[in-house]
């Protein structure tokens, strides 16, 4: 396996990181004991940084203060870069009015809701208004009866012919320590497969995610994609996505990717990350100050 190298001394070499939120900077359990010493290493540094994340269950202020309420008051919502943000442009330029339905909770729909468009979920669909759903978006895994609601997202796309987009391309997350839980991702998939139409992807490992927040850095200045590193925990989504964008990679075994699994993985994917670390956490007695 790859040397397990120091996270500090990766992260001198860069001007930017980008970390993925679930299994670097959080888990089930809460965040990441010590992460918060990263980002004040950061801060010190004059480092920028951006929460590059799957998660489209909630807005970018509400995923910031899901962080600052747990005590990492570093993470602001211009800091979060969420796959629902690259929905709200799609939806945006390609449909113009009409009803985009959606499954995932209230919290999930602000992005649509934003677009200015007519957004119910699709438990609020019926033969009276079908005919004015012109778009259907996977948002959240939670939110809606996975019997009645997914049956009826079938028929909704048999019946017409829209765009489906799916927001959050996780096709799993971890529950426990050794337990998955099935994700919006994997129900997409699924469905998919059925109605044998190919859905329009937004998130990690699709190119556009790291697109939209490398022209985010753009606009403050000039920036080369290898003065930037991505920190992912998941080689599928994080890794690869990163990889294929052309910027250097760590991944950490914190979250997805385990210690013990970590070597046959890479070996199994062919997707290798330029650096392996423990966790993203700078130890107290590596900081200067």
């Amino acid at each position: 396996m790859k040397k397990i190298e120091n996270f500090k001394s990766i992260i001198d070499r860069y001007k930017v990181i980008f970390f993925d939120a679930f299994g670097v900077l959080k888990t089930y359990k809460g965040l990441l004991p010590g992460i918060e010493r990263t980002f004040d290493y950061l801060e010190q540094q004059n480092k920028e940084y951006y929460i590059v994340t799957n998660d489209a269950s909630r807005s970018p202020a509400q995923l910031a203060e899901s962080y600052n309420t747990k005590g990492l008051l570093a993470v602001t919502p211009n800091r979060i870069i969420s796959s629902g943000m690259l929905t709200k442009d799609y939806l945006d330029l390609k449909v113009n009015d009409g009803i985009v339905a959606y499954l995932g909770t209230p919290d999930s729909a602000h992005y649509i809701d934003s677009s200015g468009l007519h957004t119910l979920p699709v438990s609020l669909i019926n033969e009276d208004n079908i005919d004015k759903v012109n778009a259907l978006v996977f948002l959240d895994d939670e939110g809606f009866d996975w019997f009645d609601d997914l049956n009826k997202a079938v028929n909704i796309l048999r019946k017409r012919t829209i765009p489906a987009i799916v927001a959050n391309t996780d096709r799993a997350y971890p529950r426990t320590k050794h337990d998955v839980s099935i994700a919006v991702g994997g129900l997409a998939s699924m469905i998919e497969a059925i109605v044998g139409k190919e859905f329009i992807r937004f998130g990690k490992p699709d190119s556009q995610m790291f697109m939209f927040a490398y022209d985010l850095l753009r606009e403050q200045g000039p920036i080369s994609k290898k003065d930037i590193v991505m920190v992912g925990d998941t080689l599928q989504t994080d890794i690869l996505g990163a990889n294929k964008f052309g910027l250097d990679t760590v991944l950490v075994l914190s979250g997805n990717t385990q210690p013990l699994d970590a070597e046959n993985r890479i070996i199994a994917t062919g997707i290798v990350p330029t650096y392996i670390c423990d966790s993203a956490v700078i130890e107290r007695g590596e900081l200067g100050f």
